[in-house]
């Protein structure tokens, strides 16, 4: 049986991502699991879209750093709607990427056993469909992946 001591739950701030952080924080609670929670910026997408505007490299820093100082407070917010979290070890990160790529480094990283991901996201393609990057996760995570609806 599975006995999670390291799980990762990666967050678009959506509610579908609230609904994973919930059960991650209800697993690592009663398995007295340390829980990581994740987001990752696209990083192609901020890229090209400083790239294009041709703005001075300071101000494309300045936006930059703006971008992951709010990933940061999100991170704390969402945190806060569950007061349950304060019963359980929590680290907090932001990373730059391709969010399945920046996901899977993590768990490597950081020896996750355990992912907790929505089936959707922000994005909310389909009902019945899984995400990409949960799909992603999926294919190429060394440890159990649990999805949530």
């Amino acid at each position: 049986m599975l006995k999670p001591t390291k799980i990762l739950v990666p967050t678009d701030f959506s509610e579908y991502s609230d609904r994973a952080l919930a059960q991650g924080l209800d697993i690592a609670q009663q398995y007295k699991a340390k829980l990581f929670l994740l987001h990752v910026i696209h990083g192609d997408i901020y890229r090209d879209i400083l790239e294009f505007t041709f703005l001075d490299e300071g101000v494309r820093h300045s936006i930059r750093d703006g971008a992951a100082a709010w990933a940061e407070e999100s991170l704390r917010k969402q945190l806060g709607y569950f007061p349950r979290a304060k019963d359980v070890e929590v680290s907090t990160s932001v990373r730059w990427g391709v969010p399945y790529d920046e996901i899977l480094k993590e768990g490597k990283e950081q020896g996750i056993d355990l992912i907790i991901i929505a089936s959707l996201g922000r994005t909310g393609i389909g009902k019945y469909l899984i995400g990409s990057v949960a799909r992603n996760v999926l294919r190429g995570a060394k440890c159990p992946v649990l999805l949530t609806k």
